[in-house]
């Protein structure tokens, strides 16, 4: 397999082997159930499709509760498909940690990074501020400055680094190196930060 639907625990730290005390994230990986195996013939491509978290029915859709019946699995909360499985695994099977992931691996872990609203300039791209705070200046410290010229082009181009929404977007953080495995916990320990909030759900692909 090439990859377990997770959820974020929260930060600690370990010691490696050299005895230096590194950060880590605890990361809950699986246990997942295959919800679907797509075909090449059927679908037009191969991949798997897992499910993680279980659900209430009354909170699933009456079509999703007729695919995940197809299954034979109870209602998931989160769905994600992978490539490059293993082609002896049908719908129903259960996937564990220990069935994917050993220490020394090396994982990207995908997630949602948490949402900061409308922010300006110097918090957003990381501007220094305009001119200084003394000699009549008023509100300019963080003000982002220029953006554009005058009558040409009379207009702001596209990706000019303004004020706006910040956080919450897709992030992948790449390389992360998995200090520890807790198999009966269904555990994860890998080095370094991963994106989102604690509680939030998360992809772990090797």
């Amino acid at each position: 397999m090439p990859g377990l639907i997770g959820k974020k625990i929260g930060m600690t730290s370990m010691y490696d082997a050299a005895g230096k005390n590194v950060p880590c994230t605890i990361l809950e990986a699986g246990p997942c159930v295959v919800t679907q195996v797509k075909t090449l013939e059927k679908d037009g491509y191969e991949a798997i499709q897992l499910g993680w978290g279980e659900k209430t029915e009354k909170r699933t859709s009456k079509p999703m509760k007729g695919h995940f019946d197809k299954a034979g699995v109870k209602p998931q909360k989160r769905l994600a498909e992978f490539i490059g499985f293993n082609e002896a695994l049908k719908a129903g099977d259960q996937i564990g940690v220990n069935d994917v992931f050993n220490e020394g691996d090396f994982v990207f872990v995908i997630g949602k990074s948490k949402g900061k609203g409308f922010q300006g300039v110097v918090k957003r791209h990381g501007f220094g501020g305009v001119g200084q705070a003394t000699h009549g200046q008023h509100n300019r410290l963080r003000a982002p400055g220029s953006i554009g010229a005058a009558s040409y082009p009379a207009r702001v181009f596209k990706g000019m680094r303004m004020a706006g929404q910040t956080g919450n977007k897709r992030v992948t953080t790449e390389n992360l190196e998995v200090m520890k495995v807790m198999p009966e916990e269904g555990l994860l320990v890998v080095k370094g930060a991963v994106p989102g909030h604690k509680g939030s759900t998360v992809l772990i692909r090797k």
